[in-house]
C-alpha cells in the first residue's frame, strides 16, 4: 500500500531495513554486496526475513514500476528515549546496572555488536533520502566501532558506577555471532560516517534513564 502511494504521489521511498538481513554472518564485516546467512524457519526468522522479503518487493517496485526507492540497512542504533524494556542489550544492560541486578549476558559474551548514537542515523537517513544517485541498492548505516558483549557489559558498569555482577545465560539459537557494519558505501555516496563516540554518546544516554530507573 504504501508503494502503491509513493506511485501515485511521485514521491521517493524509503526503507528503514536493518542489519538482520545478514544473519549470523560468514562474511566480516558486512558490506552490502553480502547476501546474508539467515535460517528462514529459525526462532529469529520472522523478523529476519521479513525485512529481506520488503527489501525484495520495493525493489521489484521499482524495476517494474520505476518507483525511485532508497533503502538503509540499519545497524544497532541507540540513545534517549529508548524503551528500557524493548529487549535489546543496552536499554537492558543499563537498566540492569542502575538497579544492582546481575547483567545477563548470553554465552560467553565474545559475540560482537556496533552502536550507533541516534543522531548520527538520523543524520545518514536524511542524507539517503536527499541523494539522488543512490537508487535502490542497500546503504549500511551504523558506527563500525565493534565491541564484544563482555567488554560492553563491563564498560556499562564503569560508566554507571555499579557492582552489578556478570551472569551468563545460555546463547540463543541463530544469535548472530558477529555484527559490524563496513560503511564504505555511505562514506562514498553520501559522505557519512558517525561523529558520536560510544563513550559520548551512552553518556547521554545514561543522563536519560537515570531518573527513570527505580
Amino acid at each position: 500500500a504504501m508503494c502503491e502511494l509513493a506511485l501515485a504521489k511521485g514521491a521517493r521511498f524509503l526503507q528503514s531495513s536493518t542489519s538482520e538481513c545478514y544473519g549470523d554472518p560468514q562474511v566480516h564485516p558486512q558490506p552490502e554486496s553480502y547476501y546474508g546467512h539467515v535460517n528462514p524457519v529459525g526462532p529469529r526468522s520472522v523478523y529476519d526475513e521479513s525485512k529481506r522479503f520488503a527489501e525484495a518487493l520495493i525493489t521489484a517496485y521499482h524495476r517494474y514500476k520505476k518507483l525511485d526507492v532508497r533503502i538503509a540497512r540499519i545497524f544497532n542504533t541507540y540513545g534517549p528515549r529508548m524503551a528500557l524494556d524493548d529487549g535489546r542489550v543496552l536499554p537492558a544492560f543499563v537498566s540492569q546496572a542502575l538497579r544492582g541486578v546481575p547483567l545477563t549476558i548470553f554465552g560467553d559474551g565474545s559475540q560482537t555488536r556496533s552502536f550507533c548514537y541516534v543522531s548520527d542515523l538520523v543524520d545518514g537517513l536524511v542524507r539517503l533520502m536527499e541523494c539522488d544517485t543512490a537508487g535502490p541498492s542497500p546503504v549500511n548505516l551504523g558506527n563500525p566501532e565493534e565491541i564484544a558483549m563482555i567488554d560492553f557489559a563491563r564498560e556499562i558498569l564503569a560508566l554507571t558506577g555499579s557492582a552489578s555482577p556478570i551472569e551468563h545465560r545460555e546463547l540463543p539459537k541463530d544469535d548472530p555471532k558477529l555484527r559490524c557494519p563496513d560503511i564504505t558505501r555511505a562514506r562514498e555516496l553520501l559522505g557519512w560516517e558517525p561523529r558520536i563516540g560510544r563513550r559520548e554518546g551512552l553518556k547521554r544516554t545514561l543522563d536519560y534513564f537515570r531518573p527513570l530507573v527505580r
